[in-house]
C-alpha cells in the first residue's frame, strides 16, 4: 500500500498529481457535525460598513425637473438625499512628504538658537517608519522576494527603494527584537501547554530545519542546521519546560522528562487508517474510540466541565486496553520484521497516557494542529521566495515572523506591529498565556 498524506504524516504536496480514486466518505477523517452546509443561523456575515465621516463628498444634483423638465440650477436645495460610499485608493503615489525644519530664533541677548529634530529624523531625506514597516511586511509577512517587494513599493506607494535598502530594513527590524524574543522564550517555557513541531527548509544551499514552539497566543521560530536535540536545546524552550508538550511523537521530544507529553491524535488517525486499509480490524475500533472520546470531551467542555469523571475515564482506559489486546491477537509475537501496523499498536500501548492526555486534561487539545498551522508558513515561504541564502538571513526572517505571528494572535494588525518596531518601540506580549 502506498503511503500518502491521508494515511501517514507525509505532506499533501508529496501526493503528486495522481490522487487515489477512492470513496472520500470512507477515507475522510472528518465527522459530520449534523449542521447543514453554508452559513449558520445567527451568523452576521461580512459586509463593507458605511463610515460616519467620509474623506471626500461629491454631490450629484439633478439638472432638470423630473416633472416639467425645468432648469434646476438655481432651485431650492433640500436636505437629505440617497448616499452611497465608494472605498478606493487615492490616485497617484501614496507617499506623504513631511519636511522637518529646525527653526532658528534670535534672543534679545543676541544669541541665535536652533530647534532639535525629533528622534529618528537624522538625514536630509529618508523614508519614515510607515514605509519601512510596509517593506518588511511585504518581504516577511507576504513572502515576496526582495526585488518583487521593491517593485511593489515603487508601483503602489511611489517609493523607489532598492533591494539593498530592503535588506537593511529587515536586518534592523530583526535587531530590534532582542527584548521581544527573550520575553517570548520565557513565556513559552512557562506556558502550561505548548505545541512543538519542525520542518525542513533550504538554508544556504543545504537542508536545514525550522523549529516552532507555540500556543494560541505565542509563536516562536528558530532555525538550525540539525533537526534533533541539539537544535531543540539551542531554541531554549523545551529544556526548562514543565508543562504539557504537544507534538507528533517524534523521538527527540522524549529527551525532556521535565514535562508531560500529549500526542497528536490526527497523526494516529492517519496511521490507523493505513493499518485498516492493510486488512486489520483493531485500527477501526481504535479510531472510533478516539473520535468518540473527542466528542465526549467537547461536550463536557461545552457544559463547563474541566475534566471527565472518574467513571468515564475508567471506562475509557478499559476500552483502550481491550482494543490493544485485540491488536495483539492480530499481531502475534513472531520472528522477523514487524509491520507498520504492529509498530503502531506497540506505540499506542506504550504511550497510552500521552495518547489520552486530552481526555484527562481539557487544556490539552486532541491534535497538534496549532503547531502545524503555525509552521506551515515555512513551506509557503520556500515556494514563493525559495531558499534562505544564509543562516543569518533565515534567523532574521524567523525572528520577525515570530513577532508578527504573536502580535496577530493578540489582536494586533501586522502593519501596526511592524510600524511600532520600525519606530523603535516594538510591541511586547504581556503576561503568561
Amino acid at each position: 500500500m502506498r503511503a500518502s498524506s491521508r494515511n501517514s504524516s507525509r505532506p499533501p504536496s508529496s501526493d503528486g498529481l495522481s490522487k487515489p480514486a477512492a470513496d472520500p466518505k470512507k477515507r475522510s477523517l472528518r465527522r459530520s457535525s449534523g449542521r447543514k452546509q453554508g452559513g449558520q443561523e445567527g451568523h452576521g456575515g461580512a459586509r463593507l460598513d458605511r463610515v460616519a465621516i467620509p474623506d471626500e463628498q461629491v454631490e450629484h444634483p439633478p439638472e432638470r425637473c423630473e416633472g416639467c423638465d425645468g432648469d434646476l440650477t438655481d432651485a431650492e436645495q433640500l436636505e437629505g438625499g440617497e448616499r452611497r460610499q465608494v472605498f478606493d485608493l487615492p490616485q497617484g503615489a501614496l507617499l506623504r512628504v513631511v519636511e522637518h525644519v529646525a527653526a532658528r530664533r534670535r534672543c534679545g541677548c543676541g544669541r541665535v538658537s536652533s530647534g532639535e529634530f525629533p528622534g529618528g529624523v537624522g538625514a536630509p531625506t529618508q523614508y519614515g517608519p510607515g514605509v519601512r514597516a510596509l517593506g518588511v511586511y511585504l518581504c516577511v509577512f507576504q513572502h515576496l522576494p526582495y526585488d518583487r517587494a521593491a517593485q511593489a513599493l515603487r508601483d503602489i506607494a511611489g517609493a523607489a527603494v532598492s533591494t539593498g535598502t530592503l535588506t537593511t530594513w529587515v536586518t534592523a527590524a530583526a535587531a530590534g527584537l532582542c527584548d521581544f524574543d527573550e520575553r517570548l522564550r520565557g513565556l513559552l517555557a512557562a506556558a502550561p501547554v505548548a505545541h512543538f513541531d519542525e520542518t525542513g527548509a533550504r538554508i544556504a544551499g543545504r537542508l536545514g530545519w525550522v523549529h516552532s514552539a507555540s500556543t494560541d497566543k505565542l509563536t516562536r521560530y528558530t532555525a538550525h542546521a540539525r533537526r534533533g536535540s541539539e537544535a531543540i536545546d539551542d531554541a531554549g524552550v523545551l529544556p526548562g519546560f514543565e508543562g504539557v508538550a504537544v507534538h507528533d511523537g517524534w523521538a527527540p521530544y522524549r529527551n525532556y522528562p521535565g514535562c508531560e507529553h500529549g500526542l497528536c491524535n490526527i497523526h494516529h488517525l492517519r496511521e490507523l487508517q493505513a493499518a485498516a486499509e492493510a486488512g486489520h480490524t483493531w485500527p477501526l475500533a481504535m479510531s472510533c474510540l478516539l473520535l468518540d472520546t473527542k466528542d465526549v470531551v467537547e461536550q463536557a467542555r461545552g457544559a463547563g466541565a474541566e475534566r471527565l469523571g472518574g467513571g468515564a475515564l475508567a471506562d475509557l482506559a478499559a476500552s483502550y486496553m481491550t482494543i490493544i489486546a485485540m491488536g495483539h491477537e492480530e499481531h502475534p509475537a513472531a520472528q522477523g520484521k514487524r509491520t507498520k501496523a504492529h509498530n503502531l499498536l506497540l506505540r499506542l500501548e506504550r504511550y497510552e497516557p500521552d495518547v489520552l492526555r486530552f481526555a484527562h486534561d481539557f487544556r490539552v487539545p486532541f491534535s497538534n494542529n496549532q503547531a502545524e498551522q503555525d509552521i506551515r508558513m515555512v513551506k509557503l515561504q520556500q515556494k514563493i521566495s525559495g531558499c534562505w541564502r544564509t543562516p543569518q538571513g533565515a534567523q532574521r526572517f524567523l525572528a520577525i515572523r515570530s513577532y508578527i505571528s504573536t502580535a496577530r494572535k493578540n489582536g494586533l494588525d501586522a502593519r501596526d506591529a511592524l510600524g511600532r518596531l520600525a519606530a523603535g518601540q516594538p510591541w511586547l506580549p504581556a503576561g503568561a498565556t
